[in-house]
């Protein structure tokens, strides 16, 4: 606790701290747009209109390698980053993969043959939105200090949602096996769930890592 005060008084004195906040907040908003990209792609579906472009999810996990790389390059700049350096890193490249693997999810339901039953991923889609929306939220927190009660809330939000995505990927995978698709559709539905699934579990990471974060500076 002594060592945090210390870096808190240390980076209040020479203003360093702003570069990384603003970094790790960016890369979260990132995170949580790609989320809604994902949404709107499959709304937009279930309602018989032209998806989004695409494109768009690809420009979001580039604007998101870039955050990342920009954030290693603050780090090897800064003589006492806000937090541990392994940390740091450990948070970016959480926050890297989530529209990483969104923009491959998007990719293949493009490419799916026949129509696609769209209200399992919209299912999760939205226990997607809710742990996005907890990982902004507890970023968001970490200048002022991290109050623990709010980051502990916020988490457990989010370790519900991957929780329940869970349950439901299960039972997803129970009525798939007992459906009636043939075995090309149930193994391609069943890579699709498994992305969906995938993205929920890399909120949960970066969920983790702030949490650390929290624990150790707050």
């Amino acid at each position: 606790m002594q060592m945090s005060t210390t870096r808190r008084w240390w980076h209040k004195l020479i203003g360093k701290d702003d570069a990384f906040y603003d970094l790790l907040e960016a890369g979260a908003l990132e995170a949580q747009r790609s989320v809604h990209l994902l949404s709107a792609h499959l709304r937009a579906i279930a309602e018989g209109t032209t998806p989004p472009d695409a494109q768009a999810l690809g420009e979001s996990r580039r604007r998101q390698k870039a955050i990342r790389m920009r954030t290693v390059e603050e780090l090897n700049s800064s003589l006492m980053p806000p937090f541990d350096r392994e940390d740091i890193q450990a948070l970016a490249f959480a926050l890297y993969r989530i529209p990483k693997v969104i923009e491959k999810l998007v990719e293949r339901i493009a490419i799916y043959p026949g129509p696609l039953p769209v209200q399992p991923f919209q299912q999760q889609a939205e226990l997607l939105t809710i742990a996005a929306d907890a990982l902004v939220f507890m970023i968001r927190q970490l200048p002022s200090g991290a109050d623990m009660v709010k980051v502990g809330e916020a988490n457990a939000r989010l370790q519900a949602a991957e929780g329940t995505a869970d349950k439901t990927m299960l039972q997803l995978l129970g009525e798939l096996y007992h459906s009636q698709h043939s075995p090309k559709e149930l193994v391609i539905l069943q890579s699709l769930y498994e992305l969906l699934e995938r993205a929920v579990d890399r909120c949960r990471d970066a969920g983790n890592v702030i949490l650390k974060i929290a624990l150790k500076n707050g």
